[in-house]
């Protein structure tokens, strides 16, 4: 079946298979050959056409020497004017090799050892890692979910900010609901942030992956988050360059300002120059890209959501607003990793297991959809004969 040739012209063809399969990171060499991996935040789609062209340049004239950093505050600045409005004073960027890396400094700049962090759970794996690294403790204030969808649990953030964390490690938008926070959420954390004194981390990779109908928030655009916010971004969800590391922390006021400049060296100085350059030029010329990418979500979203009404109707979810990744509720089938187990033995689909992000993901599996229609659809086919 050659889905590809009626594509929509206005969507990011995927890679064929058997290219995919000569890819060498984590995704495509973690299964064997014979398993559809639907796991970590890599799309199967080519490289947008300015970074690959500025990458294959810089390999030309054997370009692969240290980062100088040179011109990624402004650019950043201007992408998220154009994008969301936010007016990012170029001096307040300070680039880091990835968003954990910057997540991490900033908690370690934050805290004292035994000094309680909060989450949203579930939530992002590496969440839990990051916060023992700095010698912290996780609280979990688990999101809530309703008919129309996964939000914050404003009265239970409310409670645990009452017991005076050191911060709050928001995921904005949230991986792996895909919930784009709204302003009037944001603007509920900012009171309640200064109200008890917590200093808000928001990690916001996913930000520019807003898909069709919804709208992401940089949580420095919500009145006074100034004052108590440091956000953490990256090009690397939304253009495939998590491998070439580079990444950027802003703060908008002169107290968040200091939290940054404690970083390590280290943490301001490996920031990679071919990641350097891919965000330069996916900041500069991606965006028609990045617009079609969004389309190309959408209707991939749309699909996944046809599919599983169709062939699995024992799932239920609800549609991410931003993100390319799907929370499947699989309860019907089994608690715990079943379902992650059967899908991936009988099916031979590769998932990640809900588990892996708390408590909370008993039962369910995170799916990326970033790929191709074709794809997408042999793996909801086997996805429902492994069951």
């Amino acid at each position: 079946m050659d889905a590809q040739a009626d594509a929509d012209p206005a969507e990011v063809p995927a890679d064929p298979l058997e290219v995919l399969h000569e890819r060498r990171s984590s995704k495509w060499q973690t299964h064997p050959a014979d398993v559809l991996p639907l796991t970590v935040a890599e799309m199967d789609f080519a490289l947008a056409p300015p970074v690959a062209r500025v990458l294959s340049r810089a390999l030309e004239r054997s370009d692969t020497g240290y980062a100088t950093g040179a011109g990624l505050r402004e650019a950043l600045a201007g992408f998220a004017h154009r994008r969301w409005g936010w007016e990012i004073d170029p001096g307040s960027v300070t680039a880091v090799p990835d968003v954990g890396m910057g997540v991490v400094e900033a908690l370690r700049a934050l805290t004292s050892p035994g000094d309680s962090i909060v989450i949203n759970t579930p939530v992002y794996p590496p969440f839990f890692g990051w916060i023992p690294e700095v010698g912290a403790r996780v609280v979990e204030s688990p999101l809530v979910v309703d008919g129309s969808g996964w939000h914050l649990d404003l009265a239970g953030l409310e409670e645990v900010f009452a017991q005076r964390p050191a911060v709050y490690l928001l995921c904005n938008p949230h991986n792996p609901v895909g919930r784009a926070h709204s302003p009037a959420e944001l603007a509920e954390v900012v009171r309640l942030a200064d109200r008890f004194g917590v200093t808000v981390v928001s990690d916001e990779i996913h930000g520019p992956l807003a898909l069709a109908g919804s709208r992401f928030t940089p949580m420095l655009t919500v009145p006074g988050a100034a004052a108590v916010t440091i956000s953490a971004l990256s090009a690397s969800k939304a253009f495939n360059l998590a491998g070439l590391k580079c990444a950027m922390v802003v703060t908008a006021s002169p107290a968040m300002a200091a939290v940054v400049d404690r970083f390590a060296v280290y943490a301001r100085s490996r920031t990679g120059h071919l990641g350097v350059l891919a965000t330069l030029a996916a900041l500069h010329e991606g965006e028609g890209w990045l617009d079609r990418l969004l389309i190309t979500l959408s209707a991939r979203r749309e699909q996944l959501g046809s599919l599983l009404a169709e062939r699995l109707g024992m799932i239920h979810w609800h549609p991410p607003e931003a993100t390319y990744l799907a929370w499947l509720d699989c309860r019907r089938i089994g608690e715990g990793t079943v379902p992650y187990e059967r899908f991936l033995d009988r099916g031979r689909v590769a998932l990640e297991p809900g588990p892996h992000f708390g408590s909370a993901g008993s039962g369910y599996v995170r799916l990326n959809f970033a790929t191709g229609a074709d794809l997408l659809a042999e793996a909801i086919d086997r996805m429902a004969r492994a069951l």
